[in-house]
């Protein structure tokens, strides 16, 4: 977006729309505990699998909400989208589901699991290299050629609201259980599950504090909650939270980001990976390095202290079985 560009922001009625178009599309996915894990920490940890959400991963909300708005425009040249792999899947699901083609431009240092599940959906993969390419620019180009419609990974209004779905169902969910948390922890790519959910909750919890998780390498959303402005993370970055490895905060989701945020928590990649085992021995739920910083903050203290009990997001759990097994042996 250029410099000086005013984003249309997605409201909180964007979001209840959302929750009309998805309603029965999606699984609406539990908060669960676990008694013994909130005993070893000594406070109480809901945690929410979008791990268990279709495709493995919250980016079947987005995705599936922008191609059911976007309706019969997309019915011959169909979507193009650009993705590490989650919202890859996400795309490729929710365009087999509205029976459009999708073309998803993918890094070639992704997860084999997410390739290949993307490519089950039915979905034409391009391979790009991360470091050299640039992958918004080739998703452009082909949409263009293609007459197709690009369904960005999270800095889009229909996109966001889509995620904020996950923010409507955790405060439907902690009101059934008669429960108010001291904090709510989602983690954060480029923003849009936890801008969408921030939003939300903003309006049906709006005394609780939000917080972003983040790869300690890739820490630019906190970064720019301090600084005010959208700050990027150095080239040389690695992490092994491929979910996450976006360089700068969205346009759209650190304008709200920003405005609704408490702050932003950074994790190690071995944090990560202990909160995975912990996910799995507890919870037994299979979480990927990305989906389980949220949990990883609390876990490795990194949240401020406060009265139980708090809300973790568990953003997917595409993980291939060899980061898995690695997770389990810390």
């Amino acid at each position: 977006m250029p410099d000086g560009f005013t984003p249309e922001l997605p409201v909180f009625s964007d979001i209840m729309s959302a929750v009309n178009r998805l309603a029965g599309r999606i699984v609406r996915t539990p908060l669960l505990e676990s008694p013994l894990l909130n005993q070893r920490m000594g406070r109480r940890i809901l945690v929410k699998p979008e791990c268990l959400q279709r495709t493995g991963s919250f980016k079947f909300r987005g995705a599936s909400n922008k191609i059911l708005a976007l309706g019969d425009s997309v019915k011959t040249g169909g979507v193009v989208a650009y993705s590490s792999g989650n919202h890859a899947q996400g795309v490729a699901a929710a365009a087999h589901f509205a029976g459009i083609p999708a073309l998803i431009v993918m890094p070639s240092d992704a997860p084999a699991i997410k390739r290949a599940n993307t490519a089950a959906w039915g979905a034409e993969i391009k391979l790009y290299d991360r470091f050299t390419e640039n992958r918004e620019a080739l998703a452009q180009s082909i949409a263009k050629s293609r007459g197709a419609a690009i369904v960005p990974p999270y800095d889009d209004p229909l996109v966001i609201a889509g995620q904020g779905t996950v923010g409507v169902e955790i405060a439907e969910q902690l009101e059934a259980m008669d429960v108010k948390p001291c904090a709510v922890v989602v983690p954060c790519g480029g923003g849009g599950l936890i801008s969408g959910t921030a939003l939300a909750l903003s309006n049906l919890c709006p005394d609780v504090p939000i917080y972003s998780a983040e790869p300690a390498d890739f820490n630019d959303t906190a970064r720019s909650l301090t600084s005010g402005e959208r700050e990027s993370v150095s080239p040389d970055a690695r992490s092994i939270c491929d979910a996450l490895l976006t360089p700068t905060p969205g346009v759209i989701t650190f304008a709200l980001n920003q405005a609704l945020l408490s702050g932003g928590l950074s994790v190690t990649d071995k944090e990560a990976l202990a909160a995975m085992r912990t996910a799995f021995l507890d919870l037994k739920l299979v979480v990927e390095p990305g989906g389980a910083v949220a949990l990883a903050s609390i876990l490795s203290g990194k949240l401020p202290p406060g009265d139980d009990p708090v809300v973790a997001v568990l953003s997917g759990g595409n993980v291939d079985p060899e980061t898995f097994q690695a997770a389990l042996q810390i």
